[in-house]
């Protein structure tokens, strides 16, 4: 009887738990709105995704973000001032296990040359540039031939590439990832024979202006329709690839996590690893490098038959030990580029929740009907900027300055009593003036094009491997100490699936 009763409870709560079940996926699937269902045909087919979650996109490790002190921690032995401590907080975000490496970039080259076939200057502009390798007091022409293309270089961060070719890349890679999604949903077919504009390209895709080798669309809810295309609302595609803010870049380089005990961090790094040494201090690996650098002039690797880094260029991208990100050679090997734009005083101005200079405010270029225009020779929507007018005058102090707040303007100017030139648009009429005799000491090497870069490099010393070091150079520079990885924002919960 006592088995009876016992099972009779079971069964009542199981019906109980299985009707709570129905009921809270009942609501789940109906608009607190207005009551009516999704993805229900008889109410016009309105297509919901339910419980979506980002996927990881390939190379991708997930950063979860949250609140670190920004800026300068040692010594500002270059007495620079442009890094004052700050306290932000990053969203999570995605970026790549390792820097880019050569076979990847070729692998972008090899598309793009297959493609463009009717634009070869697209290639020729893509092209890193080998001759970073030359040195006139140094002979380090072999690297010109051989560190781009041969095989043993393959998983060798690539270099000679500038900012605005970083990029580009991203834009790629971008595409590519999403064409490949599309693929594997069995919406498109491989195809191997896109050519010049008659490539994938994501806004395109979205925009209607793209058709591919359809294999089979979705089905439609929508009693108008019988199928469609994938729309972004699908969760299937992925945000778009791009390099990681300066802010991001230092916060992963960082991987405070392994260092925080009920939101304490027991203690900051000087370094992406704990202490403050550049040598492991476990006792297996104890003396050994932790990053790919040079410990003084002319000492970049060591001694012979007990070489400290063992490198002496660049060494393979999973190098060494990774941070508590899971991330290789956030310190050394190669400076990366980031994607803000530099100024000494951004400390100064930075916003507490994802810091970034560097914004430009665009649209897809629409006709007065609100449809897309069209496509540029290569494929891509074209973009132009704002022209709202509210929104021009909220985010930007001086009408067609979107790079950089207050920046371009007389209350700003390099000395008090300049005169700005009203022929030179934007904040670089402000910092780039002509090289004459009148205003010569107005010339600046810091303009609109001037990027960041961190990270330490095998030609470095000790002090640029602390990941809150910066630098900047032109973006459409290039040397052999700088390469890049990918970032991606995080949708959704901060700490993913």
């Amino acid at each position: 009887m006592f088995k009876l009763r016992v099972s009779a409870v079971l069964l009542l709560s199981a019906m109980l738990a299985t009707s709570c079940i129905f009921k809270g996926k009942g609501k789940e699937e109906e608009s607190t709105s207005t009551g009516w269902k999704y993805n229900d045909p008889d109410n016009g087919g309105f297509e919901v995704t339910l419980g979506a979650e980002q996927k990881t996109g390939p190379g991708l490790v997930l950063i979860e973000g949250g609140r670190f002190t920004m800026g300068q921690i040692q010594q500002d032995v270059m007495f620079d001032w442009n890094n004052k401590p700050r306290t932000v907080t990053v969203s999570s975000f995605y970026m790549d296990e390792t820097e880019v490496k050569n076979v990847d970039y070729r692998e972008y080259l090899f598309w793009l040359r297959r493609v463009y076939k009717d634009y070869p200057e697209v290639f020729r502009r893509a092209l890193p540039d080998t001759l970073v390798w030359r040195s006139p007091m140094g002979f380090n022409d072999p690297y010109v031939q051989n560190y781009f293309r041969h095989p043993t270089y393959n998983n060798y961060p690539v270099v000679g590439v500038s900012w605005v070719k970083a990029n580009d890349f991203c834009l790629w890679r971008t595409d590519r990832v999403n064409e490949q999604l599309l693929i594997n949903e069995g919406e498109l077919n491989p195809d191997p024979n896109q050519l010049n504009d008659k490539n994938f390209n994501t806004e395109a895709y979205l925009a209607g202006l793209y058709e591919g080798v359809v294999n089979q669309l979705r089905p439609s809810l929508n009693p108008n329709q019988t199928e469609r295309r994938t729309n972004f609302e699908d969760g299937i595609l992925l945000p778009a690839y791009r390099l990681p803010t300066e802010a991001e870049w230092e916060f992963a380089a960082y991987a405070l996590k392994g260092n925080t005990v009920d939101e304490r961090i027991i203690e900051r790094r000087i370094y992406p690893w704990d202490g403050h040494n550049v040598r492991n201090s476990d006792q297996s690996y104890r003396g050994e490098m932790m990053a790919n650098f040079t410990r003084g002039r002319g000492d970049l690797m060591g001694v012979a038959g007990s070489l400290n880094d063992n490198g002496s260029i660049t060494v393979d991208v999973k190098s060494y030990w990774p941070n508590d990100y899971g991330l290789y050679c956030m310190a050394g090997n190669v400076n990366e580029w980031v994607a803000d734009v530099y100024r000494p005083m951004t400390s100064e101005d930075v916003d507490g929740f994802n810091p970034f200079r560097g914004n430009v405010y665009t649209d897809i270029r629409r006709d007065a009907n609100g449809a897309v225009v069209g496509k540029d020779k290569l494929g891509r929507l074209y973009i132009d900027t704002v022209k709202d007018v509210d929104v021009a005058n909220r985010f930007n102090y001086q009408k067609g300055d979107y790079r950089n707040y207050r920046d371009g303007d007389l209350q700003s100017a390099v000395v008090p009593d300049w005169k700005a030139d009203d022929s030179k648009k934007g904040s670089n009429r402000m910092y780039a003036q002509d090289a004459t005799p009148n205003n010569s000491d107005l010339v600046s090497l810091i303009n609109d094009n001037a990027r960041v870069y961190k990270g330490g490099s095998w030609k470095d010393k000790a002090y640029w491997l602390n990941p809150s070091t910066r630098r900047f150079l032109d973006q459409e520079s290039s040397r052999d100490d700088i390469g890049f990885r990918c970032a991606m924002i995080r949708v959704g919960s901060p700490s993913g699936l």
